[in-house]
């Protein structure tokens, strides 16, 4: 599913034009971002937390040449599924 096909189908579950629903849509991901760039936790419930993961510098290896280079420190964002996610993708065995 890719943004067009979430905005049309948001879209005819809630009876609204698909100009407002991608309005809306767009914001609520520009609202995430901002917070998790500005170093917040968003939460939502029951669906997962988004985060920012600090990475330390780091040696790597150059894999055209074999040489080693020193990868940078950085910031990476982070999403951690909520439990009912991970339930419905790993159901508990039957028995």
């Amino acid at each position: 599913m890719n943004t067009t096909e979430l905005i049309e189908r948001v879209a005819t579950e809630n009876g609204v034009a698909k100009e407002q629903t991608r309005k809306i849509v767009d914001s609520a991901f520009a609202a995430i971002m901002a917070a998790v760039v500005a170093g917040d936790e968003v939460a939502l419930s029951g669906f997962g937390r988004f985060t920012v993961k600090e990475v330390a510098e780091r040696q790597g290896r150059n894999p055209g040449t074999g040489e080693t280079i020193t990868i940078p420190a950085s910031r990476k964002a982070n999403f951690v599924a909520a439990k009912a996610w991970r339930e419905a993708l790993n159901p508990p065995p039957e028995g």
